[in-house]
């Protein structure tokens, strides 16, 4: 993908960290309704549930075929038995027309079909130290636990339509990868490994990241939540979608990182690489928004060309408007962009 930002935009005020909390509770011996997910941005408000009721998740991809025949699926898409018809809304493809009706209502429908399988959703969690950012505004929230927040209205929203989800991060000890499945209880062990998560451990390389792409299976809709800093995320979203999956990458930004509002003397710090710069805020503000503005711009160019719908969150943002631009009404994952 390219190299990243300019150096000066991965800085870090001071020596500040965010708390990194307890780790993942045994499901075996309790239940998620008794897990305190309170301050692990795992604990969906319910003015943010309420925001995730029109929201549906969908990609244009279907999973091959194979010899066994097809497993039917409630949920609707583009596949082989028809199912219904809806109102167009914009980002519709022009396939999905019934233009015969059109003829005869002078109105656009779309035919929605069955899927022949549930789809796959899989959540790739950047885990990198720069996830402990946040605002200073708002400390204690870092990009990692709005990644987490952001994992679970998938995860809510996947449960909702009997869709299958899967889970991979990188710890230091271990890769964390939990294959797609469906169910209340895929959900709780899912939320229960993002709450265990850290910001403390480097993308890994290339062949080890493409071992785990091959355990998604074609078709499957791949969400990375992820800062961007570390050109690795988006090159392995790319690669994702050259091997037929369809990828989103959301990109979790700072509110500082967009406004700049730091003045004086500044003692930033590169959070991958502890590297140090003192600057005058006053001085390298107009400068930095330019090259930053520029360095945004140019990042979700590059993974469109390649395939992956991209979409920024800001930390001071509500998580349902990133997901509305994927999966709202008039907004859709496609391959090439999000709209």
């Amino acid at each position: 993908m390219g190299q990243g930002p300019p150096y000066d935009v991965y800085w870090n005020q001071g020596q500040r960290r965010a708390p990194v909390g307890q780790g993942p509770p045994d499901l075996r011996r309790r239940g998620v309704a008794r897990m305190n997910l309170t301050g692990s941005g795992l604990d969906l408000p319910a003015e943010l549930r309420a925001r995730l009721r029109d929201l549906r998740l969908r990609t244009p991809l279907q999973a091959p075929i194979g010899p066994l025949g097809r497993q039917q699926s409630r949920s609707r898409g583009q596949g082989l038995e028809f199912a219904q018809y809806r109102g167009y809304v914009a980002g519709d493809a022009p396939r999905q027309v019934d233009w015969k009706l059109f003829a005869r209502s002078d109105r656009l429908f779309v035919r929605e079909s069955e899927r022949d399988a549930p789809l796959s959703v899989y959540l790739v969690l950047d885990c990198s130290p720069s996830m402990a950012q946040d605002d200073l505004a708002n400390p204690g929230w870092t990009r990692l636990h709005a990644a987490r927040r952001l994992a679970a209205c998938v995860l809510e929203l996947a449960l909702r339509e009997d869709e299958l989800f899967g889970l991979l991060a990188f710890e230091p000890r271990a890769p964390l990868w939990a294959a797609a499945n469906g169910g209340r209880g895929q959900r709780d062990r899912l939320l229960a490994a993002l709450a265990g998560l850290r910001p403390t451990q480097a993308w890994p390389d290339a062949p080890a990241l493409d071992a785990f792409a091959a355990r998604m299976p074609p078709g499957a809709l791949v969400l990375v939540l992820s800062d961007g800093f570390d050109s690795t995320a988006a090159e392995f979203a790319a690669r994702l979608a050259a091997a037929q999956r369809s990828v989103a990458f959301v990109r979790i930004l700072t509110a500082e990182e967009r406004d700049f509002p730091l003045r004086g003397a500044l003692h930033l710090i590169d959070p991958e690489s502890n590297a140090v710069r003192e600057v005058d805020g006053d001085a390298v503000r107009s400068g930095f928004l330019q090259r930053f503005g520029a360095a945004r711009a140019d990042f979700i160019a590059r993974l469109q060309q390649r395939g992956v719908a991209c979409v920024e969150h800001w930390l001071d943002q509500p998580e349902d408007l990133a997901l509305r631009a994927l999966f709202g009404r008039g907004g859709r994952i496609d391959i090439g962009g999000a709209t």
